[in-house]
């Protein structure tokens, strides 16, 4: 059983700084609307333009009412326009473009009448089966190719002619190239999700080889946290005269999210992150580190003091990292440390807690970091280690958030109380570290020692 000590709830803890006097210290033009206001009274499903089999399907997946972003853009995207969603993650962007998608794949059904690109495997994962759970009432079939997978089993798949396409860029690529008679010339609807961080995983090549073998009549969408320059560019590529929607500033989280930071001397991380998962016993939380090797290692350690927690990250097998997915998704893991192949557009629902143990190089990543607590309306809480190292990145953090966060209050004596059991289970983790390098070495040399990653390995998130 993990240490237990005393426990606060969280709203009676006290802040010690709070200033919004930053609030509007950065801020971009907002993207213009497609349309005024009026998407926004609509209470329904049905009142964007949903047809009733759809509706239902959101019901039973407990879609109640339509979110911003999705009341703004399906109106839209059912008119036939091209269409650029930008909204903070957690948002239900991915609704917001496979209502319109499935809705027109009734009208004229057809197989492979729509391309969904993805940045990681896991996500594609989720989107095939939101997919497949609003279009259940219709008998839409889907299918997922990613790396890591075995190619001949995803070709068998495609000859069973699947409405709908979900894909990684690089392993979409290979099967283009190398399946025998799998074609995209009659394809109807792309959407590409997350897409600055398609661009970030340097997926710029596989995307031109993509968009050449594609109709040039389509529809395409386009959705994103985030506008970068990159972004842009793919805007004129890929789309027609889109609508561009925008629900959210570059740089905004939830308002139901409790963002905090810690000061803490880098040497007592461990320390600390024990004594905050004590204090939140019993919730669910994701850990992030910046490296394969820190995750891991928290992982060693947090099970050698008695936590239920699972590492997830790129160099671990496809089936493992669903396995890690499932077990956390199901409960029966409590707490998830992750690199960042956990911090885009995955689903998961009950996340309690938020653990930057590693602060984020940049401001993007940590939108969507925290953005994997507080979604669908509910609370969260985030908290950030800042140690003597992270002081810059921290305050450009703030800056760009436009807000002072709070600094999350802690008795300094009852952290010492359990220091002697977290350097003895550190210890611990270090011996078992020795055998993890050696088995990802031997296992690795090849794969690791060139110079560039093949598409297979591209939809790996580093570290």
């Amino acid at each position: 059983m993990p240490i237990v000590n005393k426990k606060r709830k969280v709203s009676e803890r006290p802040k010690k700084v709070q200033d919004d006097s930053a609030s509007d210290s950065e801020s971009s033009p907002p993207p213009q609307p497609a349309e005024p206001e009026a998407e926004e009274t609509a209470k329904s499903f049905a009142d964007l333009g949903i047809i009733p089999q759809l509706c239902e399907a959101c019901a039973n997946m407990g879609y109640k009412n339509p979110t911003p972003i999705q009341a703004k853009t399906i109106p839209t995207s059912l008119e036939g326009r091209d269409v650029i969603g930008l909204a903070e993650t957690g948002s239900g962007k991915t609704a917001a473009f496979a209502l319109p998608m499935l809705q027109a794949l009734m009208e004229s059904p057809q197989a492979f009448f729509g391309l969904v690109l993805s940045p990681t495997r896991e996500l594609a994962y989720q989107i095939s089966q939101n997919f497949e759970s609003l279009g259940s009432v219709i008998g839409v079939k889907s299918t997922v190719l990613v790396g890591g997978m075995d190619m001949v089993a995803q070709s068998i798949a495609l000859g069973k002619k699947p409405h709908i396409i979900v894909a990684t860029p690089g392993r979409l690529v290979d099967h283009l190239e190398n399946t025998k008679g799998f074609s995209l010339r009659n394809l109807k609807y792309l959407a590409i999700d997350e897409a600055d961080r398609l661009l970030d995983m340097d997926f710029g090549d596989s995307l031109d080889k993509i968009l050449k073998v594609l109709p040039r009549e389509r529809r395409t969408f386009l959705f994103s946290a985030t506008m970068s320059s990159k972004v842009e560019s793919l805007q004129r590529a890929s789309l027609s005269n889109p609508t561009r929607i925008a629900v959210a500033s570059k740089y905004q989280t939830v308002s139901t999210l409790q963002s905090s930071y810690l000061l803490i001397p880098h040497k007592s991380k461990n320390l600390y992150l024990t004594y905050i998962l004590n204090e939140f016993a019993g919730k669910s939380a994701i850990i992030f580190t910046s490296t394969v090797h820190e995750t891991q290692r928290v992982s060693y350690m947090l099970r050698t003091l008695g936590f239920g927690a699972i590492p997830l990250h790129g160099q671990l097998s496809q089936s493992s990292r669903l396995g890690a997915l499932n077990k956390f998704r199901s409960g029966s893991r409590d707490i998830l440390v992750a690199t960042d192949v956990a911090a885009r557009g995955l689903d998961i629902p009950s996340v309690d807690v938020v653990m930057n143990f590693d602060l984020p190089t940049d401001s993007k990543t940590y939108i969507h970091r925290v953005g994997r607590t507080a979604r669908a309306g509910k609370s969260g809480v985030a908290i950030s280690f800042v140690t003597q190292y992270d002081l810059e990145v921290f305050m450009r953090i703030e800056y760009a958030l436009g807000k002072k966060l709070p600094e999350y209050d802690v008795d300094k004596e009852e952290v010492m109380v359990i220091a002697e059991r977290v350097n003895e289970a550190q210890r611990q983790a270090v011996i078992e570290m020795k055998s993890f390098d050696e088995k990802r070495g031997s296992r690795g040399k090849n794969k690791f020692g060139k110079g560039k990653r093949s598409r297979d390995d591209m939809d790996q998130e580093e570290g």
